[in-house]
């Protein structure tokens, strides 16, 4: 099997269930926070939104630099923004996931302020930073959720609210 394959599988798979986590977030809610120092409903909304985007950067490019983007993305205001957001993130970085597994296997760095923090290949920075980070985060939002007595969806198997 094509390392595209594979990785096309597990994509499409986590995009889907996160796409129903998002779709369960209410507009009045957005505001909400567990804990002083958590992020808003917004903020993790937001920021699960642009993570597929990472994707689409990681197989343009052969490195990132932290520092050339903000830290923080000013919040969606509304469940349909986030969900547009995550929509074309997630439809541009499928697009440009067609290629052979030299590609996948060539050299991706991160940087910060242009000093290596590690290396490895395209593909396991795809998982770590995409996949891997989608799902933490994503598991943040079920328990925004719950907290907020909203039904969970089925994730990798039923939910306390779904079988």
């Amino acid at each position: 099997m094509a390392i595209k394959d594979a990785l096309l599988a597990e994509y499409d798979h986590e995009m889907a269930t996160t796409r129903r986590l998002l779709d369960r977030i209410p507009d009045e809610q957005l505001g909400w926070r567990p804990h002083g120092k958590s992020m808003s409903l917004a903020g993790i909304a937001t920021h699960l939104a642009n993570i597929p985007s990472w994707g689409a950067m990681i197989l343009d490019s052969a490195s990132f630099d932290l520092e050339s983007v903000p830290q923080n993305l000013a919040e969606r205001g509304s469940r349909a923004e986030i969900l547009a957001a995550f929509d074309e993130a997630t439809r541009l970085t499928r697009g440009k996931m067609d290629r052979g597994d030299a590609d996948y296997l060539a050299h991706w760095e991160l940087n910060r302020g242009g000093q290596e923090m590690f290396s490895m290949p395209r593909a396991a920075a795809f998982r770590t930073f995409v996949l891997y980070h989608l799902v933490h985060h994503r598991g943040q939002l079920s328990v925004y959720l719950r907290l907020n007595d909203i039904p969970v969806p089925a994730i990798y198997g039923p939910s306390a609210d779904e079988g």
